[in-house]
């Protein structure tokens, strides 16, 4: 039988996500959305067009907003539904999404904001991470319509005077909240040490900083797609609009690794340049970002790990940048990890073997001047070093991860000092 779902981005109703009688998800824009002078589109991989978008053509972005892997397996299960139908996923959680987008079942009218939330205790919070690996997001409680993409289990939060609530009906949260993985000893403690540290340096990241309830250590992760929209008289926050690399370029997020069809940083570099609105600075930024994540020894950057975001709701006022750096961390900490990394960097995947001809190939491959890449690298890791200690807690895993960062950033400056 076939079905709809009604795609909103903001409160504008620009499409129909419809599956159809075998059970393929099909996408097209309303005409009225077309015809309507202020239209964006929902994607760079969906541009405004009357062309009737197929499962292959739309799938990278719609899955692309589900969570993945096992956490998508279990919601599925705990939901009753197949773990390999995007639709009724979407259908079932796809209230507050990252970015601008909700899904409502055609026909039924698109609530009215009410922002309401459930305030948690300290208690009831610890019961909600020790059971997330049961119940990825919350999904199946009443009220509760959150979807993050992504294979770690985090929750969608709101947070107001520190005290922690969860978004109920499609309200918008403020925050992901990410518990501690017991079998990577310390994470929590990695990624805060990496996402101030790039803060420290002068990159654009996403706000962080730790917590704990009941022993069980944190990340909160301030969201970079919420705002505080004053124009009306009473603050209320607003969706920005967002979509990870893989979606704008329509790859499925099973293929996000280059190695399995995912993006190359060639990719993503002429990504930023058909897109960007200041492209000098966002290819500055993540040409930083590709460096950084050499440097810290995170080798798990694929293309869901960097993102676009979309600012205004018309075309006319559309501002589109490279968004905030999330997710790092050192997983070279972890010898448990792959030592291959997500995307090459000049042609060669492991980061042991990079010599400054990889940074050289990269400049060719970013379309940068070769003396400029090469100078930054030097750069940066002089920089990090000068930062690492004001972002490093006093967790014995921050520590260790600070000094297998500083030891990279001194071997790398002693490796190419005299090329630079």
């Amino acid at each position: 039988m076939k079905r709809t779902l009604d795609v909103y981005l903001h409160r504008h109703l620009v499409g129909n996500l419809v599956q159809d009688e075998h059970g393929q998800m099909v996408f097209d824009y309303t005409q009225v959305w077309l015809e309507n002078p202020t239209a964006i589109a929902l994607s760079h991989s969906l541009p405004l067009t009357k062309k009737h978008f197929n499962r292959n053509d739309c799938r990278g972005f719609f899955a692309g907003i589900l969570p993945e892997e096992s956490k998508r397996e279990i919601i599925a299960r705990n939901l009753g539904i197949s773990a390999k139908n995007d639709f009724a996923l979407l259908e079932q959680i796809g209230g507050e999404c990252a970015g601008a987008v909700t899904f409502i079942p055609a026909g039924q009218k698109l609530p009215e904001r009410d922002d309401s939330y459930r305030v948690l205790t300290r208690q009831e919070l610890a019961e909600i991470l020790k059971t997330l690996p049961r119940r990825p997001l919350m999904a199946g409680e009443e009220g509760i319509r959150l979807s993050l993409a992504g294979a770690q289990d985090k929750i969608a939060v709101h947070i107001l005077d520190g005290q922690i609530s969860i978004p109920l009906g499609g309200a918008p949260s403020t925050h992901i909240l990410k518990p501690a993985i017991e079998r990577f000893e310390g994470l929590v403690f990695n990624e805060a040490l990496c996402m101030k540290l790039a803060q420290a340096v002068g990159m654009p990241t996403a706000k962080v900083e730790t917590g704990n309830v009941e022993g069980i250590d944190y990340l909160l992760v301030e969201r970079y797609d919420r705002t505080l929209d004053v124009t009306g008289g009473k603050p209320r926050l607003k969706r920005e609009h967002q979509e990870d690399f893989c979606q704008a370029l329509g790859i499925v997020s099973e293929n996000k690794y280059q190695n399995e069809g995912g993006p190359s940083l060639k990719q993503c570099f002429e990504l930023l340049r058909d897109t960007s609105s200041a492209p000098v600075i966002d290819l500055q930024s993540l040409l930083d970002a590709v460096i950084f994540n050499y440097l810290i020894g995170n080798h798990d950057a694929h293309g869901k790990n960097f993102s676009l975001l979309y600012l205004g709701e018309s075309r006319s006022a559309w501002q589109i940048q490279l968004a905030p750096f999330y997710d790092l961390l050192s997983t070279s900490y972890y010898p448990e990890l792959s030592k291959k990394l997500a995307m090459k960097i000049g042609g060669e995947y492991v980061a042991d073997k990079i010599s400054l001809k990889h940074f050289e190939l990269l400049a060719e491959d970013a379309g940068l001047a070769k003396p400029m890449v090469k100078r930054r690298v030097a750069e940066l890791s002089e920089i990090i070093l000068s930062k690492i200690a004001e972002a490093t807690s006093d967790h014995p895993v921050a520590v260790a991860v600070a000094k297998t960062i500083q030891a990279c950033c001194e071997r790398t400056i002693s490796r190419f000092k005299d090329k630079f």
